[in-house]
């Protein structure tokens, strides 16, 4: 029967083995397809699907684990390196610096040496004290250490004081309180009522310090408040001995001088027969009375010394006045040797 329907004209599809025959009984009347033109199916026949590309290896996942840590842990490291309290005060906008054993950047790193940015930048942390006794008054200069108003200062600008007020530099005056002293390192500590907010000093680490370092010194000469001069360290562990007596120290302070013996001689004044001696940095930085207490500074801003004795000549004339390059200041890791002693009222206590 099959045989027949062909030769009756039924077209053999080349393709009927790939297409699903239909149950459904022919149609005699169906209108045959039109003549199979290869070219024609060729353009219908949807296009082959390209063969699937091999299967690419997995990526691998980036290791974020201990070496990548590691790595950013040293590229932090090596910014802080140089600069550690300049940027956590950057970063976290206190403004307190604690004492450290190491150097660190008060002023920006593209600063560094340059004398009108390290005033700028210290400057607010040292202070002008006046210190009122039963032989009058005084003037010497402080640095603060900690942003509510502790602020340390030689021993004898405040020996003895039954009063004693600071001004600091942006003119506000305080009250303060003596906390501590220490008559054999000539350092004391006082403490400023109701204050806060104040910018602290970076104290760093004197032992790094070497002769003919630039150094910077700030202080109220004369009553001149935020006076600023500049030299360089001129001798290291110089050997310089001041009184402890009370008396003898009122005496002398009010009268602009501040006795020590150095080398053998005495300047300013008799030290008496009741002394201290300690190892102190030389500078020639111009200093003068009232710059006492005042702070000795490095090229990154940080606190290196406490000055503390000068030379100043007993004569007014001409040829003998004004600072003559000889001073002395006691390294600052003595400072930080003696807090804990001076927050507990000091050895003289």
């Amino acid at each position: 029967m099959t045989e027949s329907i062909r030769r009756s004209g039924e077209y053999e599809n080349p393709y009927q083995d790939q297409q699903q025959v239909s149950s459904a009984p022919v149609n005699p009347e169906w209108p045959p397809p039109p003549p199979y033109d290869p070219t024609v199916a060729q353009a219908a026949a949807p296009a082959p699907a390209s063969a699937p590309s091999a299967p690419s290896a997995p990526r691998r996942k980036r290791n974020r684990g201990p070496v990548a840590l590691l790595a950013a842990v040293a590229i932090v490291a090596a910014a802080i390196g140089g600069g550690t309290a300049y940027g956590i005060q950057e970063l976290t906008g206190k403004d307190q610096v604690t004492a450290s054993s190491t150097t660190t950047n008060v002023v920006p790193a593209g600063k560094k040496g340059d004398i009108a940015a390290i005033a700028a930048a210290v400057s607010p942390s040292i202070v002008e004290i006046n210190a009122t006794s039963n032989a009058g008054e005084s003037t010497g200069s402080g640095v603060i250490i900690t942003s509510n108003g502790e602020i340390v200062t030689n021993n004898h600008v405040v020996s003895g004081a039954s009063s004693v007020k600071v001004r600091t530099s942006d003119g506000k005056t305080y009250t303060a309180n003596v906390v501590g002293t220490d008559s054999k390192k000539d350092l004391a500590l006082i403490k400023l009522e109701n204050a806060s907010g104040l910018k602290a000093a970076a104290l760093g680490d004197s032992s790094g310090v070497d002769v003919g370092d630039t150094v910077v010194a700030i202080g109220s000469p004369e009553g001149l408040t935020g006076t600023v001069t500049s030299g360089i360290v001129s001798a290291l562990n110089r050997d310089v001995t001041v009184s402890t007596d009370e008396g003898r120290q009122q005496q002398q302070q009010q009268g602009g001088g501040w006795p020590f013996e150095f080398g053998g001689q005495q300047f300013n004044g008799d030290t008496g027969s009741s002394t201290t001696t300690y190892k102190a940095i030389q500078t020639d930085a111009s200093l003068n009375p009232g710059n006492s207490g005042g702070a000795l500074i490095d090229m990154n801003g940080n606190i290196i010394g406490i000055n503390s004795a000068m030379y100043s000549a007993a004569s007014s004339s001409s040829s003998d006045a004004g600072s003559v390059g000889l001073g002395f200041a006691i390294p600052v890791n003595t400072v930080k040797s003696d807090l804990s002693s001076l927050r507990a009222g000091g050895s003289d206590n």
